[in-house]
């Protein structure tokens, strides 16, 4: 599912890609080279192969100033809040949906995703982007971070809401998104 993250900011920056599929209930040694934990996505750019949707995004958004700004101030704001999209949103969201998927009787993760959903509620209600004034690759990833409807339903949050529907409403995002669900209807 992460590959969305890809499709997107190619869509976003008006990169030219193509997707491919591989493998994946039977992982071998050509999957394991280019991604050594056996997941997907990998993006392949020429000569050079980058494993983790995180690290693939970051070289997409340094390709395109429609991703990330190329004055220092607004790269580095939109850098702070893309590790802050994978490392204090996602690094919270992924194990607490999961344990809620498995229907775990108690789930202790929930009061530390609401206090991270809150911090970042009083950010969206102040400001349209996450950096730069603008869309960014920081916005496209913490929209994806929080496009599951389970991960935001904890609580009344106005303008995470706004957010996430507004960055959802781009045509980039609906094209990436209806061409990713497409390629999984083939079965290729």
């Amino acid at each position: 599912m992460r590959d969305l993250r890809l499709r997107w900011a190619c869509e976003e920056a008006g990169l030219a890609y193509s997707v491919r599929t591989v493998p994946f209930s039977d992982r071998g040694q050509d999957h394991l080279a280019r991604q050594p934990f056996g997941q997907v996505p990998f993006l392949c750019d020429g000569e050079l192969e980058i494993f983790e949707s995180g690290a693939g995004l970051l070289h997409l958004a340094r390709k395109s100033e429609k991703l990330m700004p190329r004055d220092s101030v607004g790269e580095a704001k939109t850098l702070q809040w893309i590790i802050a999209a994978l490392n204090s949103m996602e690094m919270v969201t992924v194990p607490w949906w999961f344990l809620e998927m498995t229907g775990a009787k108690e789930n202790h993760l929930g009061g530390w995703l609401e206090s991270r959903l809150d911090h970042l509620e009083d950010i969206l209600q102040e400001r349209e982007w996450l950096a730069a004034d603008r869309f960014t690759a920081a916005d496209l990833l913490m929209a994806d971070v929080l496009r599951i409807p389970k991960v935001r339903s904890l609580g009344d949050r106005p303008g995470t809401e706004s957010y996430v529907t507004r960055i959802t409403e781009r045509t980039s995002f609906k094209k990436a998104h209806a061409d990713q669900l497409a390629h999984f209807a083939a079965a290729d």
